[in-house]
C-alpha cells in the first residue's frame, strides 16, 4: 500500500475556500458551515453569559433590586439561550466540521439542507431576544415553560395583556428545533451511506458514533417538545385547554410531554461533549482507547434507557408511587452505561505518557467535573431525596455540574485540539492553560456551593431569599463573575491566533484520525483522493514505522 506520508500532506496546498464573505453566505461546504455554528454560537454563549452575570449580580443581596418580572425573564432566557443556541448548535458545528473528514466524505449527505439548518439559527435567537422588547415582557416561566404560570395574561400597569413574549419563546423553540431535526437527518444519512472504503462501523471514530447516537435521539425526541409548546401556543392564543384544568384539561401531560424530549435532551447535549473526550484523551496519552466497543456500544445504551428516565423530573408532580419506583430503578440504571465511558476514559490516561496540553486540561477537567455531576445525579435519581431537595439549588448545582462541566469543558477541549485543522493557526498554549485555570477555578467556586444551599433549603428561580444564605451566595456570585473573565484570555487567544498565530502543519497532535491526514486547513473537497482506510483510529504504539511512532491509519489512492 502506498501510505499518505507527513511530507506529501504538508506539501498538498489547501484549496481556497473564498474570501471572508463567504461566512456571511448561504455556502454550503460543511467546514465553513461548522465554522458558521462555532462563531455564531460564541456569540450566543457571550450573550447567555453577560445574562448570568446579571443574575448573579441580583443574587449578591437577599433583597429583590431588579423587577420581579424582568428577573424572570432574564434567567428564562439564559437557559434556553445556553441549551438551544450554544450548547446544541454547537455540537452539531463540530459535527458539521469533523463527521465528513472522519469518514472520508467529501461533503455531508444534503449540502444545502445543512446550510438551510444553520441559517435557521441567527433568526431563531433573534427572535428570542426580541422578547425582551414586547410590551408583556419575555417569557418568564424557567426553559420549562410549565403550564399555567406560562398561560396566565401577564400584568401591565392597569391592564392584562396577553403573554406575547411567551409566545415568541415558543416559536424561537419550534423554529431552533427544526434546525436539529433537519441537521440530525443529515448527520444520520451521512454517517450511514456516505463512510469510505474500509470505514467499516467498528472503525469509526468514536466522535462520530456519539453525533450519530445523539441525531438519533434528536429525531425521535424533537418533535414530542415541538408538539407540547404548539398545544401550549393554542391555549394562550386559542383559548383552547390542552392543560387548563379548569376546562378538563391536564398539565401534568405538558411535563410528560416536555420530559419525553428534556432528558433524552441532556444526552443530545452530552454525547457528543463524550465523543470529543474520547478523541482528545487518547492522543494525548498516546495509549490506543480502553474499551472502544463498548465506549460505542455503551452511547447506544444511553440513547435507549434515556427515553425510559423522564418522569424522574415528576416525583412532585403527584406521580403514582408504582411509577415513581419505575423510574428510580430506570435512572439508576443509567448510570452504568455513562460509568463505562469514564472508566474506560480512566484506562485510557492510566500509564500513558501524558501531555498536559490546553486540549488535555480540559478533558481532564470535562471528566472530573461530570463525574461530580454524575453522583449528584444518583442522588437525585432516588425518590426520597429528590423530594427533599426538589426545586432548591441542589439542582442548579446538579444540573451545571452535568451540562456546564460536561458540555463547555468538552467544547473547549475540541476547540484547542481542531483549532489548528480550521484555521490552519495554532493557539498559544500558556494562554490556553491560563484559560483552563480560571475557568476551573471559577465553575467550582459559582457551582460547588449551590449544594450546600440546596441542602439548607434555598429554591431556586427567586430573586429573593433569607439573609442566612448571603455568604454563600456571595460566593457564588465571585465564582460566576471570574467564569464570565475566564472567557476573555480565550477571545484574545482565538482572534489573535486566527490572524497572526504560528502556521500549523497538517497533523500537530500526530493523531490518527482521518481528518488529519488531510491539510490544516482542508482544502474544498476535503481530500485529493478518497482515503482507504486499514486500521481503526486509536492504534497509537500498535501500527506504523514513522521515527515518531505512530502513522495515519489510511492510504490515499487515486478513486473517483
Amino acid at each position: 500500500m502506498v501510505e499518505t506520508t507527513q511530507q506529501s500532506v504538508e506539501q498538498r496546498q489547501p484549496e481556497p475556500l473564498g474570501d471572508w464573505r463567504c461566512y456571511f453566505s448561504f455556502c454550503v461546504d460543511h467546514k465553513v458551515i461548522g465554522i458558521q455554528y462555532l462563531v455564531t454560537t460564541f456569540f450566543f454563549y457571550l450573550l447567555g453569559g453577560a445574562l448570568a452575570m446579571v443574575i448573579r449580580a441580583e443574587l449578591m443581596t437577599p433583597g429583590a433590586e431588579l423587577d420581579r418580572s424582568l428577573y424572570n425573564g432574564v434567567f428564562t432566557i439564559h437557559a434556553t439561550i445556553m441549551i438551544f443556541l450554544w450548547i446544541i448548535p454547537t455540537l452539531a458545528g463540530f459535527g458539521n466540521f469533523l463527521v465528513p473528514l472522519m469518514i472520508g466524505a467529501r461533503d455531508m449527505a444534503f449540502p444545502r439542507l445543512n446550510a438551510l439548518s444553520f441559517w435557521m439559527i441567527p433568526p431563531g435567537g433573534l427572535l428570542l431576544l426580541s422578547s425582551f422588547f414586547v410590551q408583556s415582557g419575555a417569557a418568564g416561566a424557567g426553559w420549562t415553560s410549565y403550564p399555567p404560570l406560562s398561560t396566565q395574561q401577564v400584568q401591565v400597569g392597569d391592564l392584562l395583556v396577553t403573554n406575547f413574549g411567551q409566545v415568541i419563546w415558543i416559536a424561537s423553540v419550534v423554529f431552533l428545533g427544526t434546525s436539529s431535526i433537519l441537521a440530525a437527518l443529515n448527520f444520520i444519512v451521512t454517517i450511514v451511506a456516505m463512510r469510505t472504503e474500509g470505514m467499516e462501523l467498528f472503525r469509526m471514530p468514536l466522535f462520530c458514533w456519539a453525533t450519530l447516537t445523539a441525531s438519533c435521539i434528536t429525531l425521535l425526541g424533537t418533535p414530542v417538545l415541538a408538539g407540547a409548546v404548539i398545544l401550549l401556543a393554542f391555549d394562550l392564543l386559542l383559548g383552547t385547554v390542552f392543560f387548563n384544568p379548569t376546562g378538563g384539561g391536564d398539565p401534568v401531560v405538558y411535563q410528560h410531554m416536555f420530559w419525553f424530549y428534556s432528558h433524552p435532551a441532556v444526552y443530545i447535549m452530552v454525547l457528543p461533549a463524550m465523543g470529543i473526550i474520547s478523541e482528545v484523551l487518547p492522543v494525548f496519552s498516546r495509549k490506543p482507547i480502553f474499551g472502544y466497543k463498548a465506549i460505542a456500544i455503551s452511547s447506544m445504551g444511553i440513547a435507549v434507557l434515556g427515553f425510559l428516565v423522564w418522569a424522574h423530573h415528576m416525583f412532585t408532580s403527584g406521580t403514582p408511587d408504582w411509577l415513581r419506583m419505575f423510574f428510580m430503578v430506570t435512572s439508576f440504571l443509567i448510570a452504568v452505561p455513562t460509568g463505562i465511558k469514564v472508566f474506560s476514559w480512566l484506562g485510557t490516561i492510566w500509564g500513558g505518557k501524558l501531555e498536559l496540553s490546553s486540549a488535555m486540561l480540559f478533558a481532564m477537567g470535562f471528566v472530573s467535573m461530570f463525574v461530580v455531576g454524575g453522583l449528584s445525579g444518583i442522588m437525585l435519581a432516588s425518590v426520597p431525596v429528590d423530594i427533599h431537595v426538589h426545586d432548591t439549588y441542589f439542582v442548579v448545582a446538579h444540573l451545571h455540574y452535568v451540562l456546564f462541566g460536561g458540555s463547555v469543558f468538552a467544547i473547549y477541549a475540541g476547540l484547542y485540539y481542531w483549532f489548528p485543522k480550521m484555521t490552519g493557526r495554532l493557539l498559544n498554549e500558556t494562554w490556553g492553560k491560563i484559560h483552563f485555570a480560571l475557568t476551573f477555578i471559577g465553575f467550582n467556586l459559582c457551582f460547588l456551593p449551590m449544594h450546600q444551599l440546596g441542602l439548607q433549603g434555598m429554591p431556586r428561580r427567586v430573586a429573593e431569599y433569607a439573609e442566612q444564605f448571603q455568604s454563600l451566595n456571595v460566593l457564588v456570585s465571585i465564582g460566576g463573575f471570574l467564569l464570565g473573565i475566564s472567557t476573555l484570555p480565550f477571545l484574545f487567544n482565538a482572534i489573535y491566533s486566527w490572524l497572526w498565530g504560528p502556521k500549523a502543519p497538517a497533523n500537530p497532535w500526530r493523531a490518527l484520525t482521518l481528518e488529519w491526514t488531510t491539510a490544516s486547513p482542508p482544502p474544498v473537497e476535503n481530500f485529493e483522493y478518497l482515503p482507504v482506510v486499514t486500521a481503526g483510529p486509536y492504534e497509537y504504539g500498535t501500527v506504523g514505522s514513522s521515527p515518531e511512532g505512530d502513522t495515519p491509519t489510511a492510504i490515499s489512492q487515486p478513486k473517483s
